[in-house]
């Protein structure tokens, strides 16, 4: 382990002299891939090298213990070398976990897609509460949201709507959300009080850089729209909305809410080089509908990874088969306790198989 962690420590300093060259300065592609892979290693370097500085010190202070003839020096030394051992050993578990194999688009941005599955105008309406509860997350993370796209419902809620999410690690742990949210529930409209329940998928595209993705421009398809819905008279007026279409793929990009057109347009390239990247990790040339059915579904209540039982006052995720109470904290933001449970599951698996 600590022959890697050497290793990985002189991979970082050859980065950093490598970032501070002119001819790299200079070449944004170029910058970017070795900002990020320095980034990457940066947490794993920072934690070995303060554990070298713990052992340093731990062995100076067990080797003033051995020469010093006072009791009360003798004493404080023993103390000082419990607290040294102790966070040895934390950083140890730290840079354990810092070797496990990592996701090269945690610290990337994230493009998420909520849409109402089964359930009609009820679904619709989830599928605002789960925008919410991630715009009310990404709050407590500092993170920035956008709304890309739209569109809502007859009695309020949305049938879909894609926004960005701008934060270092917001695709770290925004990932885990990708599936079917199921909700059981009495509806506004339900007279008799019966429970209902109803889906959303939600999809979760790391986003990427536009010179990251090679994209032909004679494969693109650019269609100007007006918008509709909310958004004042000039939106809805000006034919600001955009409209792309990757023909090769089929994929198809599109937003309306902002009053610029050059704007939508840049939005509208985000999501489309999202989606096309995210293709492309999957390793998949079919269709793009049978690309997100691997992500979200069909929307069918048996495929959920969340439930959220209003009447019972709970939160179940069915990858670990946690259940939490307090749904209304959960559907305020409160998702730490879930997302972080996720990612330590995951994290004890790696560990595990490491070990065999």
């Amino acid at each position: 382990m600590f022959d890697r962690l050497e290793s990985l420590e002189k991979r970082y300093e050859e980065l950093s002299r490598l970032i501070a060259q002119l001819d790299v300065a200079t070449n944004l592609v170029r910058l970017q891939v070795l900002a990020r892979e320095r980034a990457g290693l940066e947490t794993a370097v920072t934690a070995y090298r303060e554990y070298k500085a713990v052992s340093e010190a731990l062995e100076r202070t067990r080797a003033m213990l051995n020469d010093e003839p006072e009791a009360e020096i003798v004493a404080l030394a023993r103390d000082e070398i419990a607290n040294l051992e102790q966070r040895r050993d934390q950083l140890l578990r730290k840079l354990r976990l810092s070797l496990l194999p990592r996701d090269p688009n945690d610290d990337r941005n994230v493009i998420v897609e909520v849409r109402a599955g089964t359930g009609g105008t009820e679904a619709a309406l989830f599928a605002a509460d789960l925008f919410r509860m991630y715009s009310r997350y990404a709050q407590t993370k500092g993170w920035q949201t956008e709304i890309i796209d739209s569109s809502r419902s007859e009695i309020g809620g949305f049938r879909e709507i894609v926004f960005e999410v701008k934060g270092t690690g917001a695709f770290s742990k925004l990932k885990y959300e990708r599936g079917v949210h199921r909700v059981q529930r009495v509806p506004i409209t339900e007279a008799s009080g019966r429970i209902h329940t109803s889906t959303a998928t939600v999809a979760v595209l790391p986003e990427v850089e536009e010179i990251e993705i090679d994209i032909n421009p004679d494969d693109l398809k650019l269609e100007f729209f007006h918008s509709h819905g909310a958004g004042g008279q000039n939106v809805n007026k000006v034919t600001t909305a955009v409209r792309l279409t990757h023909l090769p793929t089929g994929i198809v990009a599109s937003c309306q809410d902002e009053r610029s057109q050059l704007r939508n347009r840049t939005k509208a390239m985000a999501v489309l080089c999202a989606r096309l990247f995210d293709m492309e990790q999957r390793k998949q040339l079919e269709d793009i509908t049978k690309e997100r059915r691997s992500q979200v579904g069909s929307g069918q209540r048996a495929e959920k990874i969340r439930t959220y039982n209003f009447p019972q006052d709970r939160v179940t995720d069915h990858h670990i088969n946690l259940t939490l109470h307090g749904l209304a904290q959960i559907l305020d933001g409160d998702l730490d306790r879930i997302i972080d449970s996720l990612i330590a599951n995951e994290q004890i698996g790696q560990l595990e198989g490491s070990l065999r």
